[in-house]
C-alpha cells in the first residue's frame, strides 16, 4: 500500500467535512469534493468516502478509477451506489451497518403506537379544538411481520415483541428457530404470508429482488385493519397499488419515512391519502448521528491502514451486509 494512501471524501456542499478525520492526520491524504469535482479526485485515489451517502455520482466517473480498492458509505443502504461495473468488480464496499439499527427500532415502535392509540387522529381533533371520547386498541398480542432480517430488522422485531406484538420475519431465505423472529419466511412469497398481518413493517434494502416487494398482490392479502410501516427504501412499495388499497379501505393507513420520490412532491396523493403519516427520511437520524458515522469510518480506516480486516462489508451480489443470525 502507498506510504501515504489517497481517500477521496465526498462532500455536498465541498465543505461539509466530517469530524473526527484530524485523528488519521499524516496517515491518510484526504480530497474534499463535491459532486462537480469527484471525477478530478478520482485518479489516484486508494479509497473513496460518500460523506454524501445518496450519491450515484461515482458511475459517471467509474473510468477514472486507476487505483480505487475501498468504498466506505455513510449509509446502511448502498443501492445509490451499486452499477453494473461496480458488481463484476473486486473493490472492497464497507457501509455504517449498526449505526441506525436502535434508532429506526424505536420509530417503527414509536410509529407502531402512535397508530395503534389513534394519536394522529386525537391530534387533528385537538386542532379543531373537538373534545371527542374514543377508544383505542391495545398492541398486546397483536402481529407483526418485519420484511428484511438484517441488523435493523432485528432490532425492529425486538422491540416490537418486548411491547406485547407476536413478530415473525420475512427474508431471503425461509427458516424456523430464529432467536429474533421465531419463524421467518420466504420475502417472494409474502402475500401468501401476511393474512393475519396486523403490522407489515418493511426494513429490507432496496435490491432488484424487493424493488415492488409490496404490490397489489400483498395489498389485497393483507386484512384491512394493517397498517404499513415503511423505513427501508419506497421503491420497494408500489405506491400506485398503495393508494389504490388505501382509497378503497383496504388498509388502514401507512406510516412512510421513505417514498419512491424524495423529498415527496408537493402534489403526490399520499400527503392527502387517508390514514397515512409522511415523514422526510428521518428515522435513523438522532442527535448525534452523524458523529457517530464519522467515528465509524475512522476506526474502519485505521482497520485499513493496519491492514486488518474491514468491518462491515457489503456483498457486492447481494448489495447488503450479510446477517451474521441464521
Amino acid at each position: 500500500m502507498n506510504p501515504r494512501p489517497v481517500v477521496t471524501v465526498l462532500c455536498e456542499p465541498a465543505d461539509d467535512h466530517p469530524a473526527h478525520l484530524e485523528e488519521l492526520a499524516g496517515r491518510l491524504e484526504f480530497r474534499f469534493v463535491d459532486r462537480a469535482g469527484l471525477g478530478d479526485a478520482l485518479p489516484g485515489a486508494d479509497a473513496l468516502f460518500l460523506w454524501d451517502f445518496f450519491s450515484d455520482a461515482l458511475a459517471d466517473h467509474w473510468d477514472r478509477c486507476d487505483r480505487l480498492r475501498w468504498i466506505h458509505v455513510a449509509a446502511a443502504g448502498v443501492d445509490k451506489l451499486y452499477f453494473d461495473e461496480l458488481r463484476a468488480s473486486d473493490i472492497t464496499v464497507t457501509n455504517a451497518h449498526g449505526i441506525f439499527d436502535r434508532p429506526i427500532a424505536e420509530f417503527v415502535l414509536a410509529s407502531v403506537f402512535a397508530h395503534g392509540k389513534r394519536l394522529h387522529e386525537t391530534w387533528d381533533l385537538q386542532t379543531r379544538r373537538e373534545w371527542v371520547h374514543r377508544e383505542t386498541g391495545t398492541l398486546t398480542g397483536r402481529t407483526a411481520l418485519v420484511v428484511g432480517t438484517g441488523g435493523i430488522g432485528r432490532e425492529i422485531a425486538r422491540l416490537l415483541r418486548a411491547a406485547g406484538l407476536r413478530v415473525r420475519g420475512a427474508g431471503r431465505t425461509a427458516r424456523t428457530g430464529d432467536p429474533d423472529f421465531g419463524d421467518v419466511v420466504p420475502s417472494a412469497e409474502l402475500a401468501a404470508h401476511v393474512g393475519d398481518v396486523d403490522y407489515l413493517v418493511n426494513a429490507a434494502p432496496l435490491t432488484p429482488a424487493t424493488t415492488g416487494l409490496v404490490d397489489d398482490a400483498v395489498l389485497r392479502a393483507l386484512p384491512a385493519r394493517a397498517h404499513l410501516v415503511n423505513i427501508g427504501r419506497g421503491p420497494t412499495v408500489v405506491e400506485a397499488d398503495l393508494l389504490a388499497a388505501l382509497d378503497r379501505g383496504g388498509l388502514d393507513g401507512a406510516s412512510l419515512d421513505v417514498v419512491q420520490t424524495e423529498p415527496l412532491p408537493a402534489d403526490s396523493p399520499l400527503w392527502s391519502a387517508p390514514g397515512v403519516v409522511i415523514s422526510p427520511h428521518m428515522s435513523g437520524d438522532v442527535v448525534g448521528w452523524k458523529d457517530a458515522l464519522a467515528r465509524q469510518f475512522v476506526a474502519n480506516a485505521r482497520a485499513w491502514l493496519a491492514g486488518e480486516p474491514l468491518a462491515n462489508v457489503v456483498d457486492n451480489a447481494r448489495g447488503y451486509v450479510p446477517s451474521r443470525v441464521g
